[in-house]
């Protein structure tokens, strides 16, 4: 049996953390797979109980300097806000700690190159060892500050797994233990050894990479700020009406059933239906409808959404982590939780890069002392290499643009299930839409009524409908709606008998009233010459017909059609725009699917395709060779959403089809399939701009420390320097991800 757990890493810095808290997992016996999100800060492991423990597992972690926290599905990210913020305080203490020190290090020990007054037991030339000294103590002081990297360091380097935390563990410790061999040749005479100290290198490059995480940290709390609103959105607790009486309890405690109250302006706690009351719901923040939607008797409500100006009473019919809200997050956190394809390969570089660095760093300093250049000049090299050739910006590009742009996803009302689904999306080329309930509304709406003789439309109409007012056939309902809507006065009739297959035939006033099929028409022997011309050009529009009789009669034509949504004609042009073909997928016959598709304004159609036969269209388009997404949202278009390169469900639809499906569009908007596109599209380039940049920043830096351009003439890096270079580059790459926030 295989286990699947999650659980946090708290104190990672960089991709070489990450890959390195895989790695250590991985060589454990029963450890199927691991994989580590260095923005979300969540390890997903399988493994078999029966060979390892999740305790063990964790362990591991743990020996290389992190920390491990329990993953809850709903409360982890309102829960973590008291520890971040715990946190956010200490980075923020020790970083100013570390700022004071450097600063009054730095006059210590440059206070003359400006002439600035010092102490006589402070001046180089006066006292060059009460100098050093101060220089020590202060340097002591900014690396306590910085303890973190030379703990997480060591234990990385113990365990044979280096990472960022290493390099500057190493770099600034070397330049510390030659300063202290410096102070120690200025305490017996060699006072000349006060000019060619490197505490201050050391401390800065501490502040720097301090001030670069600090700043790295704020910047990557923001990327998370979409789920942590969601969360939110459910009250701490409701308002259940319980004998009359109106109590009021945590959400927590909410049960299937229970009547709750919600008053103007306030959260509904969960998922309902509505009792009484009538007021509108704002979902924006769930299915990205700026709309409030209307509420009455009967309507759904949605836990998250905001009550507007009307007291309501709703029965719960979903509570907890069964809500659609929760759903939502659940999703969300699984598509930041995973990896998307191209992280891999950052991955495979990552695990790689430290030891890298490593052997640059000491081939570089060996051939420099090779070359007769002093000790001072080959540490400042080494220093340099390993300060600058940081890890982070090369691991936090794929995620933290993946986290912020599922998050913006949701925000939209569009939820990408996994990193995979993101990627894929990108690529696609051809949309499939099925017809029904997607295209179209997916419920027919009566369009012509042709009165036959000297009646009027109404009076048809209310005939009509006082024969299909118990009717459940699709058409018949249409009937009955349009009556209700021009507010006619339906008559209840006595003796109504259906007739299967064929339709409904009553007795009023003496005479049998029917309405029905052609074919119930002709077996009873009623003429439809009087409306064949229109029949005949309504049914090659695809329309579904019904005829009313008064014995052998005709009284009417009455014509029912499934309508296109008003977004649809929009969201294909939108596609199309993008470079997209679209194809319609549906059971009508040619005729009938030809209006459809000119009326939606589809490239191409596949008309009579049977709902088993869904898949294999599908499929058959994809043989081409273009990437192809399928748009559905009945459990007929389960089956091809799981075929196609990336299934889109329509969030109004069925749960099958939404389980089948890679993205969902909660609005139910099918301008949304667009929107996901250009999202996919949007996000992907941005982690392109991550990785180019990350991997051209160390192409750059690394031959620079390493004196490649001093080899040739040019200038060499200072440590300082390249501690202010491998800052900015993590930051640059964090911020450059959350300009998707603002994706429209």
């Amino acid at each position: 049996m295989v286990l699947e757990k999650r659980f946090y890493i708290r104190g990672m810095h960089c991709a070489a953390c990450s890959a390195g808290s895989e790695k250590i997992m991985r060589r454990l016996k029963g450890v199927e797979s691991a994989e580590v999100n260095l923005a979300a800060e969540l390890a997903e492991v399988r493994y078999d109980p029966e060979l390892v423990k999740l305790s063990e597992i964790r362990a591991a972690v743990l020996k290389l300097g992190f920390t491990t926290e329990d993953y809850e599905d709903r409360t982890a990210a309102i829960a973590d806000e008291t520890r971040r913020e715990r946190e956010r305080l200490q980075k923020r203490r020790r970083l100013l700690a570390a700022v004071i020190g450097s600063a009054l290090l730095m006059t210590v020990a440059m206070g003359h190159m400006i002439s600035l007054p010092l102490p006589r037991f402070l001046s180089m030339e006066d006292s060059p060892l009460g100098n050093a000294l101060a220089q020590l103590v202060l340097t002591l002081c900014v690396m306590a500050a910085g303890r973190d990297f030379y703990i997480s360091g060591f234990k990385g380097l113990v365990s044979r797994i280096p990472s960022m935390d290493t390099l500057v563990g190493l770099g600034t410790g070397s330049a510390f233990l030659y300063s202290l061999y410096g102070l120690v040749r200025i305490a017996m005479g060699q006072t000349g050894f006060v000019h060619a100290l490197f505490f201050d290198s050391a401390a800065m490059v501490v502040t720097l990479v301090m001030v670069g995480k600090y700043l790295e940290s704020g910047s990557k709390e923001r990327t998370g700020e979409a789920v942590r609103r969601l969360m939110k959105l459910a009250p701490d607790s409701a308002m259940v009406e319980k004998d009359g009486r109106q109590i009021t309890v945590e959400t927590g405690e909410l049960m299937t059933g229970d009547l709750v109250v919600v008053l103007p302006g306030a959260h509904f706690p969960c998922d309902g239906v509505v009792e009484s009351g009538f007021s509108t719901a704002d979902n924006a923040m769930l299915t990205g409808e700026s709309l409030p939607v209307t509420l009455e008797p009967g309507s759904k409500v949605t836990g998250g959404a905001i009550n507007g100006e009307g007291t309501v009473k709703f029965r719960a019919t979903q509570v907890g982590g069964d809500t659609a809200l929760s759903q939502i997050i659940r999703l969300v956190e699984d598509a930041q939780g995973h990896k998307a394809p191209i992280a891999r390969m950052a991955d495979r570089v990552s695990a790689v890069f430290v030891p890298v660095v490593l052997a640059i760093a000491f081939v570089s300093a060996g051939i420099w002392l090779f070359c007769g250049k002093d000790l001072s000049f080959v540490l400042n090299t080494f220093v340099s290499v390993l300060v600058i050739a940081c890890p982070c910006s090369l691991g936090l590009a794929t995620p933290t643009a993946i986290l912020v742009g599922t998050g913006r996803g949701a925000e939209m009302g569009i939820l990408f299930k996994s990193g995979e689904a993101l990627q894929a999306m990108q690529g696609i080329r051809h949309v499939v839409l099925d017809k029904t309930g997607t295209l179209t509304e997916g419920k027919p709406m009566l369009t012509h009524i042709t009165p036959c003789g000297s009646l009027d439309e109404n009076t048809l109409l209310t005939m009509a409908a006082s024969l299909e007012q118990s009717s459940e056939h699709p058409v018949a309902r249409a009937i009955v709606q349009e009556a209700k809507k021009r507010e006619l006065q339906i008559p209840a009739l006595d003796g109504v008998t259906a007739v299967p297959g064929y339709g409904v035939t009553a007795q009023v006033k003496g005479r049998q009233i029917s309405i029905g099929s052609a074919a119930m028409m002709e077996k009873l022997g009623v003429s439809t010459e009087p409306v064949i011309h229109e029949a005949e050009a309504l049914s090659r529009r695809g329309a579904m017909l019904m005829y009313c009789c008064a014995e052998t009669r005709l009284l009417g034509l009455f014509a029912a059609s499934d309508m296109l949504k008003p977004e649809s004609r929009d969201a294909v042009r939108r596609l199309q725009e993008l470079g997209v073909k679209v194809t319609m997928l549906t059971g009508d016959n040619e005729a009938a699917a030809a209006v459809t598709a000119r009326a939606a304004g589809v490239d191409d159609f596949v008309a009579g395709v049977l709902p088993a036969g869904k898949s294999q269209a599908v499929t058959k388009l994809q043989t081409a060779g273009t990437r192809t997404a399928m748009v559905g949202d009945g459990i007929n278009d389960a089956p091809a959403l799981a075929a196609a390169d990336v299934g889109i469900a329509i969030g109004t639809g069925t749960d099958v089809a939404i389980a089948s499906a890679d993205v969902v569009l909660m609005g139910g908007a099918l301008t949304g399939v667009a929107d996901a596109l250009r999202l996919s599209r949007g996000v992907m380039k941005n982690i392109r701009q991550n990785l180019f940049w990350a991997l051209f920043y160390n192409c750059i830096g690394i031959p620079f420390a390493a004196g490649l351009f001093y080899a040739f003439g040019g200038p060499r890096l200072n440590p300082m320097i390249a501690g202010a270079c491998m800052a900015c580059s993590s930051v640059c790459v964090v911020s450059n991800a959350l300009r998707l926030k603002k994706f429209h």
